[in-house]
């Protein structure tokens, strides 16, 4: 059985503990709020550009013939960027990653496609390297706080195999932040882009009629329709440097939801263990004061021997 002092230090290590995750619960705090203001000040421009290349690749009729608008005619190698975290202490936010990772490649590998594995964060490259999964490449040092300077050597490595022919379809996966308590896992094609959600879901009627170009007498009454843009030199030379920032601007909105996520679960985990810990506290300073009686106890029933021996 463990004597008092032993207890005593077990309280002090707990308590130790105890201030350390509750320091880095309010760490992560303050950067979640950050995380979300990232994301808030983004929304606007992707919005922005997403709009605008629907625009134009509407008002340019059939896809243009650019590069990275080419639909490959199959689809034998399939490009998976798993975006995570370089650092634990998160819950279940990396390993839900890897695991989603995992069963897409399984999937994909079922159905006779090969699989080209791409990593954002230490530990999923940690991860896949410990399963003999290695990635092409990984990109670490920045998922707590990723610049777009990031995101764009990322979606220029995608965009390059893509064009020359290594992947024939890239997916994002990554944790969409919800709430500090919510982080959902999502898979979002990037590449090609005719099945990715920019294209796919396509334009509504009055978007695609003031694309083209609709004269104010051709509006019908009462019909609301999209802004009249005029596009020069062209809608095909727009989509050249349209598609490549919505790309870029995909996988850095992707990168912030992580970052965000990675927060919010970090700051969950840390008041978790700080609640445990001060259980734990509880607990042992309970056991402490019944050996502290036990052994006052003890003295006493050894005064009252003596003295009736006496």
């Amino acid at each position: 059985m463990a004597s008092t002092r032993d207890t005593a230090n077990r309280i002090g290590s707990v308590k130790n503990i105890q201030k350390i995750t509750s320091a880095m619960q309010m760490v992560a705090a303050a950067r979640l709020r950050k995380a979300e203001q990232r994301i808030e000040a983004l929304r606007p421009y992707a919005d922005t550009i997403e709009r605008m290349t629907r625009q134009a690749a509407a008002a340019a009729g059939d896809v243009p013939q650019l590069p990275i608008l080419n639909e490959h005619d199959e689809v034998n190698n399939v490009g998976l960027l798993l975006i995570a975290g370089d650092r634990g202490l998160a819950g279940s936010f990396n390993s839900q990653i890897i695991r989603a990772g995992v069963r897409a490649r399984e999937e994909t590998l079922d159905g006779g496609q090969d699989v080209t594995l791409y990593a954002v964060g230490r530990r999923i490259d940690s991860s896949l390297n410990f399963r003999n999964m290695a990635p092409k490449n990984a990109y670490t040092g920045f998922t707590d706080r990723p610049a777009f300077a990031d995101a764009r050597d990322i979606a220029g490595e995608l965009m390059a195999n893509y064009i020359d022919g290594k992947v024939d379809q890239v997916d994002l996966i990554y944790n969409s932040y919800v709430s500090p308590l919510t982080q959902v896992v999502t898979r979002q094609r990037v590449l090609p882009l005719q099945h990715a959600e920019i294209l796919e879901g396509g334009l509504g009627e009055p978007e695609i009629e003031a694309a083209k170009g609709m004269v104010e007498g051709q509006v019908p009454v009462g019909e609301k329709v999209a802004p009249l843009w005029i596009y020069e030199p062209g809608p095909e030379e727009l989509l050249k440097r349209l598609i490549p920032d919505f790309v870029e601007i995909t996988v850095y909105r992707a990168l912030l939801e992580s970052a965000a996520s990675e927060m919010g679960a970090k700051m969950t985990a840390m008041r978790s263990a700080s609640d445990n810990a001060g259980e734990m506290i509880q607990n042992l300073t309970l056991e402490m004061n019944r050996q502290r009686q036990a052994a006052i106890t003890q003295e006493i029933l050894e005064v009252v021997g003596g003295a009736e021996g006496v």
